[in-house]
């Protein structure tokens, strides 16, 4: 079975407390084929060169401060993918090109916040890999060659946040507000340049997307998506937007390719 890719704005730890974007998440794994195991790149993991996570079941990384003691509670013993894992070696390493592994490295929020939803019986295996730079290019570059992964019944998400300027959050009010222009004008570029599959657009999206130094002062969360760009950039197929919308002003739109 061929599986589709996912780009998805994961949240906060306390996206648990959002009923209508946990609804959300839930209703979208629920029209998905369910994969043979997940292969994760999440906005927080930067590590050079790649770096391939845990391949066992190994305690969550609460990569966050300062929040209720219940969100470092949180478990999700979902299996490793060692066979993955294998894979993905196979794919990415060349003699240039090293691939490392760090076999402590548990799931971060971006990997298991959207997860714990998606797959909340945490029986899929999943595997995290860091992204090595943020370069969109390269990027791309990475997900093409992980793309056959797709024919071997394994789910493909890029993790981060479409519009991403914690600077910008105002937790007081409602979390459905308004957004600030900054964030809804990159949002209706970013939804029109992915609909109109404008990967040339997207990659130099720093100097073409309106107000992209507001949208995203540091890219790591816009960037997993040229992951998931790359891994359908050479079968063209139908995307669409799942999630839309805003949480706090920042916009969680996600997206499915295939």
């Amino acid at each position: 079975m061929t599986q589709p890719v996912l780009y998805l704005s994961h949240g906060a730890p306390p996206l648990a407390d959002d009923v209508l974007w946990t609804k959300q998440l839930a209703a979208w794994s629920a029209e998905l084929p369910k994969p043979k195991a997940v292969l994760i790149v999440s906005a927080h993991w930067e590590e050079a060169p790649l770096t391939i996570g845990a391949t066992e079941t190994v305690p969550l990384t609460y990569d966050f401060w300062g929040f209720p003691q219940r969100y470092y509670q949180v478990r999700y013993p979902a299996p490793g993918a060692p066979e993955l894992a294998a894979q993905v070696r196979k794919l990415l390493r060349t003699p240039s090109t090293p691939v490392a592994d760090d076999p402590t490295r548990g799931l971060d929020h971006g990997a298991y916040v959207p997860l714990v939803e998606m797959f909340p019986d945490a029986d899929v295996p999943v595997l995290q890999i860091s992204m090595p730079t943020l370069d969109p290019a390269t990027l791309v570059s990475i997900g093409r060659k992980l793309a056959p992964l797709r024919d071997e019944d394994i789910l493909i998400i890029g993790s981060g946040f479409f519009t991403h300027n914690l600077s910008g959050l105002d937790m007081g009010r409602d979390p459905a507000h308004t957004p600030p222009t900054w964030s809804s004008e990159f949002d209706d570029w970013g939804d029109r340049a992915v609909a109109a599959h404008d990967l040339d657009a997207l990659v130099d999206f720093q100097h073409k997307a309106p107000a992209a130094r507001l949208a995203h002062p540091r890219t790591e969360h816009f960037a997993p998506l040229f992951v998931s760009l790359g891994a359908t950039v050479d079968s063209p197929t139908e995307r669409r937007a799942v999630i839309d919308g805003y949480w706090y002003g920042l916009s969680k739109r996600s997206w499915q390719f295939g």
